[in-house]
């Protein structure tokens, strides 16, 4: 019962942070012409403030040092090195905003952030369990770090779109925590759905402001330090399940566009959200269908343990699979 009133006082004065600090931030964009114009991989048509995510973060951050002092020997540790982190990245990432840096310069930084989280880990928190041996054992995790954090800054390509999945992802791991061992977790997680949450007002069609990299970034680094921690407490099926949706169109798109001899790591309009986007469906209606799907996806990772082996996993595969179709085919005529 602690763990719940303290994350839920904790995520209502994070969001409404959140709601005022983005709101200073656009203003301050703004004034200072920081803005994205559209070009012809854009999903928008006027000039919109980027670099929203600081908003994001300034809220964030706070509430997680209320987090650490609330839970000293669970996480207080993990999460000065997180924060420290989550500002690195945010602060190299807003400067990819402004000026675009070389890819390098971010893949080394990101590296620098993973395996900095990493080495706070117990060194008997393996991912495989010993299947492989530790050292691999934290490449491949790293690997798999990086790739998300950036799976998420790729799909942060139209309006609530990751507000969505961010608010959705932390409400999941909450549940999930509450209902498990890791309870520590509520406040964290739950914290960051409600800032995701409350930087949805700003961010819904039409966007009044945009993540930038400097939001998609962090974010995804954070979530899938969530994650990571669900799965090695023993919710492997939600921690797969929770982010079913960005890693399917992600994954399968890169390999796609692989298979077609593209360059893989430029910029691109190819995404499943973006082909609706094209196919004339709204933002708004967009990111509604994939709410419903991480609503979807949320019950099935609490429900998880109830169900037969790998029952969960598979519906998710199939709820995700359906809102694929749905949106590689939808098409809206004027």
């Amino acid at each position: 019962m602690r763990d719940i009133l303290f994350a839920v006082v904790l995520a209502a004065i994070s969001g409404f942070g959140c709601y005022v600090a983005t709101g200073a931030v656009t203003g301050w964009l703004r004034r200072r012409s920081l803005l994205d114009h559209p070009n012809e991989r854009s999903s928008h048509v006027v000039p919109t403030p980027r670099g929203g995510g600081l908003g994001v973060l300034a809220a964030l951050l706070p509430a997680w040092i209320i987090c650490g002092f609330a839970y000293p020997d669970r996480l207080m540790p993990s999460l000065i090195a997180m924060m420290l982190c989550l500002i690195g990245l945010s602060a190299i990432s807003f400067l990819d905003d402004l000026r675009s840096l070389p890819a390098w310069l971010r893949l080394l930084a990101q590296i620098m952030a993973v395996t900095i989280a990493l080495s706070l880990l117990p060194a008997d928190a393996l991912v495989f369990d010993g299947a492989v041996p530790p050292l691999l054992d934290r490449v491949i995790t790293g690997l798999g770090w990086v790739w998300f954090l950036n799976l998420f800054n790729f799909m942060d390509g139209i309006d609530g779109i990751s507000g969505v999945e961010a608010a959705s992802i932390g409400l999941g791991v909450a549940l999930v925590a509450e209902l498990s061992a890791v309870g520590f977790l509520m406040g964290p997680s739950l914290s960051l759905a409600a800032c995701a949450g409350a930087f949805l007002i700003w961010n819904w069609h039409p966007a009044k402001v945009f993540l930038g990299d400097a939001g998609s970034v962090p974010l995804g680094f954070a979530l899938f330090w969530l994650l990571l921690l669900l799965w090695l407490a023993g919710d492997r099926q939600a921690a797969l399940i929770l982010p079913a949706y960005y890693l399917a169109d992600a994954t399968i798109t890169l390999f796609r566009r692989g298979l077609r001899g593209e360059k893989i790591w430029q910029a691109h309009r190819s995404h499943f959200y973006q082909r609706a986007a094209q196919n004339g469906a709204s933002h708004a209606w967009i990111a509604r269908r994939i709410l419903f799907a991480d609503m979807v996806l949320i019950v099935l990772a609490v429900g998880a343990p109830s169900l037969p082996a790998f029952t969960g996993i598979i519906l998710a595969a199939i709820v995700t699979s359906i809102l694929l179709i749905r949106l590689a085919t939808i098409r809206v005529t004027a």
